[in-house]
């Protein structure tokens, strides 16, 4: 159990954290669909980054109520808001592993021929990509909508006399919705960590084959370019290990650290919603010429 005082000043924290990342995912949508309008076209990475930027801000929402809910004991409304935040944060996964998969085609240095061939169709196909994102959430958010329904029933059958054999059966199907979602987000990840990875073996090789005793702009891009990828691998990364930790459960009180665990998880997305602004030259561009 830890001091009311402390649960406070994190709960203000997290706070703080969400917002902060609202107004980020608001600033990101906002500036690149100004952009848009203006220009009447977007670079690719742009539309991706405008994407995330919605499903975050619709996430961190979901994300504040569904916590508030938990914390209030407000159980009904909680499992409506479940399935809602189960939705954004797959398809977040999503977004965030076409963005490095986009990456990883673009700048990579590999010569495979279904490299190259990827390279000259990715441009063409991604809208199609974006909304197949959006399709494979929809599609793979089936069970966890099942095993949500199936909680629903289990808290209405609590309020009734009890019938043992259904209580039995609804219990066991109790943690499903959460085993469900860990599944939905293992996928998006390994493509994550695969595109990663290649990417930062692509930089560290174009480096070695540069040499180090050569500082020139070619070789200052790299290191950049190698550093933003390997902070951005390692706070996705953990932000991933989180939620995982979150959803297999903690071994402490969940509702008495709830607003500790909060803040920490939320730190991380802070970071990667940073670095995912940092990513965008049309961002960086605009917001340095309003700044």
């Amino acid at each position: 159990m830890i001091p009311i005082q402390l649960s406070v000043f994190f709960m203000i924290i997290y706070v703080l954290e969400s917002l902060t990342i609202i107004v980020q995912s608001s600033l990101i949508v906002a500036v690149l669909g100004r952009e848009w309008l203006q220009v009447r076209r977007l670079m690719p990475v742009d539309m991706i980054l405008i994407s995330l930027g919605i499903s975050r801000f619709c996430l961190q929402w979901t994300s504040m109520l569904n916590d508030f809910c938990f914390y209030f004991n407000f159980n009904y409304v909680l499992c409506n808001l479940t399935i809602t935040w189960k939705f954004f944060n797959v398809l977040t996964f999503w977004l965030n592993s076409l963005l490095t998969i986009f990456y990883c085609i673009k700048v990579s240095s590999f010569t495979h021929p279904i490299v190259l061939w990827l390279r000259w169709r990715i441009l063409r196909w991604l809208p199609w990509l974006l909304l197949g994102c959006l399709m494979i959430t929809c599609v793979t958010i089936i069970p966890s909508a099942i095993g949500n329904y199936i909680q629903i029933q289990f808290l209405t059958m609590e309020q009734l006399p009890r019938n043992s054999t259904v209580i039995d059966r609804l219990q066991k199907f109790h943690q499903y919705p959460l085993q469900a979602h860990t599944v939905e987000l293992v996928v998006p990840f390994i493509l994550f960590l695969a595109s990663t990875i290649m990417l930062m073996a692509s930089l560290i090789k174009q480096i070695q084959h540069h040499g180090t005793g050569h500082c020139n702009p070619s070789m200052k891009a790299h290191f950049t370019a190698l550093r933003s990828l390997a902070i951005l691998f390692i706070v996705f990364t953990s932000y991933f290990l989180t939620i995982l930790i979150t959803i297999i459960g903690t071994p402490f009180d969940k509702r008495c650290w709830l607003w500790v665990w909060e803040a920490f998880v939320y730190a991380f997305i802070f970071m990667h919603s940073t670095s995912l602004m940092l990513s965008s030259p049309t961002l960086k561009r605009i917001l340095n010429g309003k700044c």
